[in-house]
């Protein structure tokens, strides 16, 4: 009941903080997000975007066009054959005529909108000889992507939000406005080139989310246990954004997306680079690391992974998210909170395996360390062979 009422609240301060600055005079208008006082679909920039455009301003106009016709029956009817006119109504049962206009009109209607939305329904689905695969894995809350083909083979990062949490919490002391990204900004955007067929192939680790970016014209559901793909080809470079589309907990309002789209010399320096930086990054899990350097990796590691169930402060939340300080399972023996963080524990908290061994070490020496914590229990210092072994 906890969990849910704090998912509620902070959904609805994030949608009442939006909703504040849009129309408190602020002109909300990150690129590639929602403008101010957009009424209609994303701008589409991809062949799939502009046909459910289209096939949506399609529908639209017919079904406007039914609605006045009816109407304009309907109300003609009353006004023309009111009783105080000296109407009489008709005395037939049923006629066989209108039986077949109002069956074979509404399914002609029918079949006029399902043909072409079949048509964009199957082009949709066709993932078929794309340039570049990338899973996308939705974690609570944020999403990992890892290249699997094609040029940039290799890279692998997380993204998460940027916004800081005082800000969002409105503790930063200062006051500031919000700025035109907030709440839509990651550290590490996906980025793609331009004019190339991207397959994005969706999973989860945890409960269901979606990956949805409407300039694309791409929603799809990310399940645990299960592989799902899409595919988009953006034909204009620019920042497109999108949000997690699925209810999947408490940071759900947390949990944006962010694709860079580059044209394609630019999208080659980035992948140099990035390889680049995930080489010189790559660490080394039998180096022996001092307790000061693992506390002050693993104050990031907390920051950006654990910081939004366990709190900044370590005492969680009661009900939803244990404390860790104090807590016997950090005081204790490392092997037990090692197979914590690469196994879960009871469904309540996700496996992080996808961190590195330094970085799930340095995490747990960090926790150990923080707080009221230091030196209180068992093996303050946990090195990465450690974790290499538990794997």
């Amino acid at each position: 009941m906890l969990k849910t009422s704090l998912g509620q609240r902070q959904c609805a301060a994030a949608t009442l903080a939006a909703a504040l600055t849009t129309f408190g005079g602020v002109a909300v208008a990150a690129e590639g997000g929602p403008q101010p006082l957009q009424l209609n679909l994303a701008p589409p920039v991809t062949e799939i975007a502009r046909q459910i455009y289209d096939l949506h301003s399609m529908m639209l106009i017919i079904c406007l066009v039914i609605f006045v016709a009816v109407f304009g029956v309907m109300f003609y009817s009353i006004f023309a054959h009111r009783k105080s006119k000296g109407a009489k109504p008709a005395t037939f049962h049923e006629s066989t005529t209108v039986e077949i206009i109002w069956t074979v009109v509404p399914f002609l209607i029918v079949i006029g909108m399902a043909l072409p939305a079949t048509k964009t329904v199957v082009a949709m689905k066709d993932t078929s000889n794309a340039d570049l695969t990338i899973k996308a894995t939705g974690y609570q809350w944020k999403w990992g992507y890892d290249y699997l083909a094609g040029e940039g083979e290799g890279i692998s990062f997380l993204s998460n939000l940027s916004t800081p949490r005082d800000e969002i919490n409105n503790h930063d002391g200062q006051g500031k406005p919000k700025d035109d990204a907030y709440l839509m900004e990651v550290d590490q955007p996906l980025v793609v080139p331009v004019d190339k067929k991207i397959r994005i192939v969706t999973t989860a680790s945890d409960v269901i989310h979606s990956w949805s970016v409407p300039a694309f014209g791409v929603k799809q559901d990310a399940i645990p246990g299960f592989v799902r793909d899409t595919w988009f080809k953006a034909d204009k470079p620019g920042i497109y954004r999108g949000f997690c589309s699925e209810l999947c907990g408490k940071e759900h309002a947390f949990m944006p997306i962010v694709v860079i789209v580059k044209t394609q010399p630019e999208y080659d320096a980035w992948v140099k680079t990035k390889l680049n930086e995930m080489q010189a990054k790559m660490d080394d899990p039998t180096k022996v690391w001092t307790k000061e350097d693992l506390v002050a990796r693993g104050e990031k590691v907390f920051n950006s992974n654990c910081a939004a169930c366990h709190q900044a402060s370590g005492q969680g939340i009661p009900g939803a998210f244990p404390a860790l300080v104090g807590s016997q399972v950090v005081l204790g023996p490392e092997a037990e909170q090692i197979h914590i963080l690469l196994n879960g524990r009871n469904g309540k908290m996700p496996a992080w395996k996808q961190l590195s061994d330094v970085e799930i070490a340095s995490v747990i020496t960090y926790t150990r360390n923080a707080w009221t914590n230091a030196g209180q229990g068992k093996d303050p210092v946990v090195q990465p062979s450690a974790v290499t072994a538990a794997r």
